[in-house]
């Protein structure tokens, strides 16, 4: 059994590097689109100074200041919580405070 598992954790790797060299028919690259928001808008809609907001969600103030002035943009796992936030905002106080 542990064989199979090797083989096939193998096929695996070996696929990947294939890919990786450009060798398209060996797998499926999958791309998650997550649309901009504005974070002021998602902000005021919940009420939150920047202060608070940050405080919340796990996020420095000078953060949501930067990408509030534009001075920066969030990107990757920080895109993905700010759309979590804006559609479910208590799934994620409750995930990461422990609220019931």
């Amino acid at each position: 059994m542990a064989r199979i598992a090797f083989e096939k954790i193998m096929a695996g790797l070996d696929d990947a590097l294939a890919y990786a060299e450009g060798d398209s028919s060996r797998g499926v690259n999958h791309q998650v689109q997550v649309a901009d928001i504005s974070i002021t808008h998602l902000r005021e809609k919940l009420g939150l100074s920047q202060d608070r907001f940050a405080a919340l969600f796990g996020l420095s103030t000078r953060t949501v200041r930067n990408w509030e002035q534009g001075v920066r943009h969030p990107e990757g796992p920080a895109r993905i919580l700010l759309q979590v936030i804006d559609r479910e905002p208590e799934a994620v106080m409750r995930a990461l405070h422990r609220l019931s």
